[in-house]
Order: C-alpha cells, then sequence, then structure tokens
C-alpha cells in the first residue's frame, strides 16, 4: 500500500517535517512539505494527497482552519494532526473538527507510521463500500459527505457522520461507549470514550430531539442505538 499512497505533511518545524519525511520515505511513501497553513491548504489542492499530516500551531493559517477547509472537500482524505501542548482540548477540538487521530509532540517517527497504517487500515477497506442509506425522511451519504432530514441538509462533521451512519446501519442494536469508539476512532484510540457523549450531544442539537421518524436512543447504563419509528 505504502508505495502508491502520497502524503502531505504541514509542519513549521523543519527538524521535524524532514524527519517525518526520511522516514516515511524509506517506507516508500511519496511525500511532500509544506511549511505553514496556507502553502499546506494549496498543496492539499494542487497535489492530491491520500493522507495528511497536520501540526496544530502554523503560521499564516493554523491547524485548526487547514483541517476544516480538508474536511469539505468529499474525498475525506485522512487526517493526523500534531499537537506540542497534549491538552485535552486541543485533541477534542481536532476530532471534533473531522480528524483521524492525533499525536502529541514529542514522538518517535515510528509512532506517525504506526498510527498513520491504523489509520489506513481502519479506513481505506470501507471507503468505497459505504452505500448511502435511506430511512423515513432520511438520507445519509458518506460519500457525498451528506445528510438530509427531510428537505433540509444538516452539516455534520466527519466523526458525527460516521457514527451516525453506523449506528443507523445497524438500526435498533444498541452499542456501548466502547464499541463505537472501537468502530469510529480504531481500537487504538486512547482518549476518553465519553467522547461518544459529545458527539451524540451535537448530533441530537443538530438534527433535533422533536424529530418522530427517528432518534438517537440512550439506554441507560448500556450506550446508544438508532431507533426508528415504524408507526409513523
Amino acid at each position: 500500500m505504502a508505495d502508491t499512497l502520497k502524503v502531505l505533511i504541514v509542519e513549521d518545524d523543519p527538524y521535524i517535517s524532514d524527519l517525518l519525511e526520511l522516514y516515511l520515505l524509506q517506507e516508500g511513501y511519496h511525500v511532500s512539505l509544506a511549511y505553514d497553513g496556507e502553502s499546506g491548504w494549496e498543496k492539499y489542492y494542487d497535489e492530491d494527497p491520500d493522507f495528511v499530516i497536520l501540526d496544530i500551531m502554523l503560521p499564516k493559517m493554523d491547524g485548526w482552519e487547514v483541517c476544516r477547509e480538508i474536511r469539505r472537500d468529499e474525498r475525506q482524505v485522512p487526517i493526523l494532526m500534531l499537537t506540542g501542548k497534549g491538552e485535552s482540548y486541543d485533541k477534542i477540538k481536532g476530532l471534533h473538527l473531522g480528524a483521524d487521530d492525533y499525536v502529541v509532540k514529542p514522538f518517535e517517527p515510528k509512532e506517525i507510521i504506526a498510527r498513520m497504517e491504523a489509520i489506513l487500515r481502519r479506513t481505506s477497506p470501507h471507503k468505497h463500500d459505504r452505500k448511502p442509506l435511506f430511512f423515513q425522511q432520511m438520507e445519509l451519504d458518506i460519500q457525498k459527505h451528506l445528510l438530509r432530514r427531510g428537505n433540509d441538509q444538516v452539516d455534520l462533521p466527519l466523526k458525527e457522520l460516521e457514527l451516525l451512519y453506523f449506528l443507523s446501519l445497524e438500526k435498533n442494536q444498541v452499542f456501548t461507549r466502547q464499541q463505537l469508539v472501537d468502530r469510529i476512532w480504531g481500537y487504538d484510540y486512547e482518549g476518553d470514550v465519553r467522547t461518544i457523549d459529545v458527539h451524540i450531544k451535537r448530533i441530537r442539537e443538530k438534527i433535533g430531539d422533536e424529530w418522530p421518524y427517528w432518534k438517537l436512543k440512550t439506554i441507560r447504563g448500556v450506550g446508544y442505538k438508532f431507533e426508528v419509528n415504524e408507526d409513523v
């Protein structure tokens, strides 16, 4: 897989970017470098990479904004974010914006490669298999990054969309928080499983709790399920 993949590294520290480039080249990846957010954004569209390694603290345009712009692209290229702070706020915000994982500096280059490969295993095999789903007054299309509720389009970040897709794909089945984290973020995710609660809350806020056709239901002491009202 590696010899066909193009990786874009957006990192303003030349030592870090050059070190990552060296290790990735040794693994057979094609590598492109950008040293600020604007250049990274331009190279993303000019070079069409398969994977993005993105620092948060960047000149001209920070990593949050670059991540937000990349997530507007329907290709949904995997993003691994780098943070030097190690603060939970950075991690949670990155995941909310649609990043697939994060690594705290300082790190070993081999850890980056391991995280990359875990993300690619998690996303690539299913990338083109996720067909649009249709329920009462609902259309959910991962490939187009689209959710329609009735005649209205609802804008969700990628992880919220993936979470809703997975639950609706297995309608009326109950999943624990850990099962959902494993499925959406992967088995190597080291964050708090309560991030599921945050994502569910945000989805509900955007969809509305009064929607009669289907809802995300909390099963106390267990987790969540996507419940369809067949009687409406």
